[in-house]
């Protein structure tokens, strides 16, 4: 598999971007119900993960994990579909934005419950293990999660047993509402505690896709090769609130100004104009994305909701729901 150049790495972040975007838009004119939230600013971690990822490797987030299931191949208009309420959606309109999965693609769900899917990426990478593959497991976590006891649980357990599973802190310094520095006795969330499992403190620059593509790659290919799990934190910021309803008036003025200078897509584009791009291919890559994400929004939107009576279908693995003894 060829590996993606920066254009192509820039190419992919815009994308995202102009999801998320658009998404925000179709929130705000109550097109979307009930929470989203969102990861705009946070693109150059899913994209440079998923960049250094096979096929068969395993990826599980959080409930902000609309970049990760596109990163990973999932259809966008599946993806906006779930969240419009629409036919279509990729967990058939009962997931919504929260629980975005996409088994095919490698991506096994968006999870609510803060800390509570990194046991089930050691049980993913457990697996691997014991069928003697090669697949690697990377889990996505925000910085409150490193306060859950199943982060502690979940990255002693796979220090243990050698597990291929890469933890990646998504550190954008804020747990909801709370900045994460008020509530732990450490500078770093997640390097810092890296030691009392036996692992490396990593720390890397999450709105550098070729940072992050560099480091996450190296982990993963140590997992590949049966060299244990890593502990990385990113460190990254959210452009907008925690959710789709939250303005964000709690973080102060001048530091979402000061991190709004080197959101992932500037950092991205300043490379390639320093590398001799031009700047107009960058900007046709930007409209490009824009135009798609509206046509996509018009076409799920003309869509049928999905009819009330699959609500009692795929209650159970047999695609039933009747009560089983």
């Amino acid at each position: 598999m060829e590996s993606p150049d920066g254009l192509e790495l820039y190419t992919r972040m815009s994308f995202l971007r102009r999801f998320l975007e658009k998404v925000d838009s179709l929130y705000r004119q109550g097109q979307i119900h009930g929470p989203v939230h969102l990861g705009l600013g946070q693109e150059a971690i899913a994209i440079g993960a998923a960049s250094v990822l096979r096929p068969g490797d395993y990826s599980i987030g959080t409930y902000r994990g609309h970049a990760h299931a596109l990163a990973r191949g999932a259809p966008p208009d599946a993806v906006l579909a779930e969240l419009l309420g629409r036919t279509g959606g990729i967990c058939a309109g009962k997931g919504g934005s929260m629980h975005i999965t996409s088994v095919e693609h490698g991506y096994y769900g968006s999870y609510a419950i803060v800390g509570a899917h990194l046991p089930v990426a050691c049980g993913l990478a457990w697996a691997a293990k014991i069928r003697h593959t090669d697949q690697v497991t990377v889990c996505f976590f925000g910085d409150g999660a490193v306060n859950i006891g199943a982060f502690h649980e979940a990255v002693n357990l796979a220090a243990v047993w050698r597990l291929p599973v890469v933890f990646v802190c998504e550190n954008n310094w804020y747990m909801e509402y709370t900045p994460i520095a008020d509530v732990i006795p450490v500078a770093r969330p997640a390097a810092d505690r890296a030691a009392a499992y036996g692992l490396a403190p990593v720390v890397v620059d999450g709105n550098d896709v070729l940072a992050v593509r560099q480091v996450i790659g190296d982990a993963v290919a140590a997992a590949r090769n049966q060299q244990g799990p890593s502990l990385i934190e990113a460190q990254t910021y959210r452009l907008k609130g925690h959710s789709g309803a939250d303005g964000g008036s709690y973080r102060p003025a001048d530091e979402v100004a000061r991190w709004a200078l080197r959101e992932p897509l500037l950092l991205s584009r300043a490379a390639l104009l320093r590398a001799g791009t031009a700047e107009a291919a960058l900007d046709e890559i930007d409209s490009r994305a824009r135009a798609g994400l509206a046509a996509l929004a018009r076409d799920v939107l003309a869509r049928p909701v999905p009819d009330p009576a699959t609500a009692w279908t795929d209650v159970w693995s047999d695609g039933g729901w009747q009560w089983r003894n």
